[in-house]
Order: structure tokens, then sequence, then C-alpha cells
């Protein structure tokens, strides 16, 4: 079981969500934390609300990981506070639903630095401080969208199969040197993550971001490579590619996003 009290955890996307779920979570545990996001006056706020809620260290680094040097912009900041992180929670996350053509190419391409580029620089910058020191923890938000194309959110789902790609390779890697990696890949959480969207899914259909995040925690403790914190449903939708062709997968995957009502977002 992975030890919190007393060690620092570092969550980027820390300010909404998951990440401000992940940091009350990991607070709630002894963890110092790192919060990390652009706004500067969410972060201040939560990293206030913790440290009284919880007689942790919080501090916030308000950083722009779409910036293609985020990641040493972190490790610049980190150093100069003396800062050793213990945990890696590489939360942020940005997508776009509807037509690929749509949209704005430099926010696809935006979507990629933050949820590739970024999440790549931190695990290799504190990952190498993690492996040195013979202990360490990297968690990296997938998503269910990992294991399919996803037609309306093309992008988002290929940067996701990305980071559980990655994750378990990086897994395989470090399991020598003390760090233990995993990938979550949850399902639609009620997050800000629609906002925007003409998506007629229902409160119910979502998870929290908090039961999500448990989960997630719960999974890690016990040194799971990959979790699925959401519901059974979402679990199941996982295991699709295992059992139909590839065009198969691509056409059910197209119709549950019509349905679910982001084609024209």
């Amino acid at each position: 079981m992975f030890v919190y009290k007393g060690r620092t955890a570092l969550i980027t996307g820390a300010s909404k969500g998951l990440g401000t779920a992940f940091a009350k979570a990991l607070a709630a545990r002894g963890a110092n934390v790192v919060l990390v996001a652009r706004s500067t006056e969410k972060l201040d706020g939560l990293a206030q609300s913790l440290a009284s809620q919880y007689d942790v260290q919080c501090i916030a680094l308000s950083i722009d990981l779409t910036a293609p040097n985020a990641a040493q912009l972190v490790e610049r900041e980190l150093d100069a506070r003396g800062l050793v992180v213990d945990l890696l929670v590489n939360n942020a996350g940005l997508g776009h639903s509807g037509a690929f053509l749509s949209h704005d190419v430099l926010a696809e391409q935006a979507s990629i630095q933050l949820n590739i580029q970024a999440l790549v620089g931190l695990a290799h910058v504190l990952g190498s401080r993690m492996a040195a020191a013979k202990r360490g923890g990297i968690i990296n938000i997938a998503s269910n969208a990992s294991f399919q194309p996803v037609p309306y959110m093309a992008v988002y789902a290929a940067t996701k199969a990305f980071v559980l790609s990655f994750s378990e390779a990086l897994r395989y890697e470090l399991a020598n040197d003390g760090v233990q990696v995993m990938a979550s890949c949850p399902g639609p959480t009620a997050t800000s993550f629609f906002e925007g969207t003409k998506t007629g899914m229902k409160g119910k259909d979502f998870d929290t971001a908090e039961s999500v995040v448990e989960r997630t925690l719960v999974a890690f403790d016990k040194g799971k490579a990959v979790t699925y914190p959401g519901r059974f449903s979402v679990r199941v939708a996982t295991m699709l590619p295992r059992f139909f062709p590839r065009k198969t997968v691509v056409q059910l995957s197209g119709a549950a996003t019509r349905g679910m009502g982001i084609v024209d977002a």
C-alpha cells in the first residue's frame, strides 16, 4: 500500500473536477500537495482550504501546461522551493467534441500538447528522480475512450489511447526501480468536460469525481496496472475491441457519440 502521510503529491489540472477531488483525497490521507493549473485564484483558494482543514503543506503553481516547456517550468518551480515529489497525478486533460474539421487546428494541437506532451514531460522529469530515489508513484488519467477510436472525439480518444499504452510500458520499465505506475480509465464523470456541448446526457449518466478518485486510489494501493473506476457498463464497453472487428467497433463508437448528442458540439 502506498504511503501518503508526510509525502508530497503533485496534481495537474487541480483547479477543478477530478484534479480538485484528487487534491482533497490525498490531503485527507496526510499528503502534502502541489497543485498545478492555470487558474491562480482557484488554486490559491484550494491550497488555503486544504492546508487549514488537513494541516498539510499546500503549494499552488500557476502554470500553463499547454506550453511546450511546461514540464521544465514545473521542474524549475519545484527546485526553487526544494520540493521532492513522491506521487505524480497526471490528471490535466483537454478534449473537443464534435466533427474534427469543425475545430480550430491550434485548439486540437493544444489538447495533444496537454494530454500527451506535458504528461510525458512530467513523467520523465519526476520519474527520473523517483527512480533514483527508488520510490514513488505515477497515476496517469486515461479514459474509457482509450480502448477504441471515437468519432466526434477523434483527437481526445487518440491521446488517451497513448496515455494507456505509455503507462503500461512505463510501469514495466520502472518496476525494478520502486516506482509504481498506473493508468486510470474513468468513463463519463461529473466534471466540466462536457460544458458547452449539446450532450443529452443526464446527471444519472455520470459518475461523481469523488467516487472516481476514491476507486482510483484504492486500485493504486492494490498495485493495479490499470483501473476502471466507473460503473460496470463503462467497463463492459472497453471490452468490445476484444470481440468485434475494428470496423464494427468504430461504427458502434460513432453511434454512441451520436446518441450522446455531441456530434454537432
